[in-house]
């Protein structure tokens, strides 16, 4: 029978060096990141830019909050940036036809709200396949939001309260990028002490065993999907403040960066599993590499490429720490 020695100890310092540099490699890449860029141009730290980059990544991390906790279920939700369209534009016509902010709002929501809850009830109570319903659905909010403006933008004259509360900044910290990160802090203290996050996780590992513990899995996926959506939504509105106009076309342009966000955020503290401080981190980086390759003058493919290069390099990492936890644990076993 064989023990452990004390030969074998030299390893666990290293081990436990990866396991750090696993858990927060991104936020090191991020400050990176913004480190290279100001050092090439200077300009990439002053509060307007920083402000800039904030209230950018603030409406990508309310649009994707509510696809990290379904993804953080083991699901997928494609259809959030077509809701973030359709809630734009109705929004949009809706204030343009002298409806007012307040109706507008409400009535933008609530279409995402039933969208949502679609969702969660052909995935949670139908167990159709996530990826193929929310093409489905997602294909139909693209479709509407089309529609409404018959393909084109819907201009309006008035920002509203929206279009004030984007523009109040702290220094150089916009009011949205608090008002977003209180909700990341809420969202991250429910996935990580509540019990509604560990059945999250649960569902993610093996969803028919949290079936028969009683947890009633058809309402918590339908949650999951009703507040993806709600937060796209919720996003679409500000949109429509922020740019002074409903786009329909608005959902193309977050589709590769949302699910980005989502699933390089998913390498950084629950290696492998998406969370909330991942989804941020991510998306601020995100926003880092657009305002700094923008000072740089890389084209639009270039930064593509990069996005795509820290998606492979955060799968990369992720295969590594799992291969070294796995010789660690049979080491440790011997």
């Amino acid at each position: 029978m064989s023990t452990v020695s004390f030969a074998q100890a030299p390893v666990m310092p290293l081990s436990n060096f990866a396991r750090l540099l696993g858990r927060w490699w991104l936020l090191l890449v991020l400050l990176a990141a913004v480190a290279t860029f100001a050092a090439l141009r200077p300009h990439m730290i002053d509060a307007s830019n920083i402000a800039t980059i904030l209230r950018s990544a603030s409406l990508t991390g309310l649009m994707i909050l509510g696809l990290t906790g379904v993804a953080a279920a083991g699901k997928i939700d494609v259809s959030f940036m077509q809701v973030a369209a359709l809630a734009d534009m109705v929004a949009a016509a809706l204030v343009a036809g002298g409806w007012g902010w307040p109706i507008a709002t409400v009535s933008a929501l609530a279409v995402g709200a039933v969208v949502g809850l679609l969702n969660g009830f052909l995935v949670g109570t139908l167990r159709l396949q996530p990826l193929i319903v929310t093409i489905a659905t997602g294909g139909a909010c693209g479709s509407a939001a089309a529609a409404i403006g018959h393909g084109s933008p819907i201009r309006i004259e008035s920002v509203g309260p929206f279009g004030d509360l984007l523009a109040v900044t702290f220094g150089a910290v916009p009011l949205i990028a608090v008002g977003v990160a209180l909700l990341y802090v809420a969202a991250w203290y429910a996935q990580e002490h509540l019990s509604f996050g560990r059945y999250i996780y649960a569902i993610a590992r093996n969803e028919e065993a949290v079936i028969e513990a009683g947890v009633p899995t058809r309402r918590l996926i339908a949650l999951l999907y009703l507040v993806s959506a709600l937060t796209a939504s919720a996003a679409g509105v500000l949109l429509v403040a922020s740019l002074s106009s409903g786009q329909p076309m608005i959902g193309a342009s977050y589709f590769i960066d949302g699910l980005t966000a989502v699933m390089v955020g998913g390498m950084m503290i629950r290696l492998g599993q998406p969370n909330v401080i991942g989804t941020a981190c991510s998306t601020l980086l995100l926003a880092a590499l657009v305002s700094g390759g923008a000072l740089l003058g890389w084209p639009d493919y270039f930064r593509d490429i990069v996005k795509g290069g820290l998606l492979i390099g955060g799968v990369a990492l992720a295969v590594w720490m799992a291969r070294r936890s796995r010789g660690t644990g049979r080491r440790v076993a011997r």
